[in-house]
């Protein structure tokens, strides 16, 4: 598995914290900001960016059959808000993640690496899409890359 597959884990987990049934809290951020990485924020297009990306993102989960049972009978537009909040924090951005933390988010959800890998190829489809160079999102996928490991749970 490479660093972009590996990384991806983190997209996933950040998704599925609003799958699990239980309540929504705050928690700290599920990775720390990179303050440094502000301008890969701007080559993202900054908040508005992360956004129309999310939106495009969660089209494609929903199109593939691979991805589409675990979203489409969560509340997409939490998932993708999460996932901007995630992915702004992470890139030094002045948002604040509202959502679970990684483990809890994924207890009892089954993520198998299969599940995973099909997340990782849509997620750099979207982003390819939209022009994010390359270099900035291996930077992102870099930062998300730790969080792995409570993700995939079967």
């Amino acid at each position: 598995m490479n660093i972009r597959s590996i990384a991806l884990l983190a997209v996933f987990a950040a998704a599925a914290s609003v799958l699990a049934p239980s309540a929504v809290h705050a928690q700290a951020n599920p990775a720390p900001a990179h303050p440094e990485l502000r301008p890969v924020l701007d080559e993202f297009g900054g908040v508005d960016g992360l956004t129309v990306l999310m939106d495009e993102f969660m089209a494609r989960l929903l199109d593939d059959a691979r991805t589409r049972e675990f979203f489409e009978f969560s509340d997409q537009t939490r998932v993708k808000q999460q996932l901007v909040e995630q992915f702004c924090v992470i890139l030094g951005g002045d948002c604040v993640y509202s959502g679970r933390s990684m483990a809890e988010s994924h207890q009892g959800l089954d993520i198998r690496r299969g599940e995973f890998n099909a997340l990782v190829e849509i997620l750099q489809e979207a982003m390819d899409s939209r022009g994010v160079p390359f270099a900035a999102q291996n930077k992102l996928l870099a930062k998300l890359a730790p969080m792995h490991r409570e993700v995939v749970t079967k």
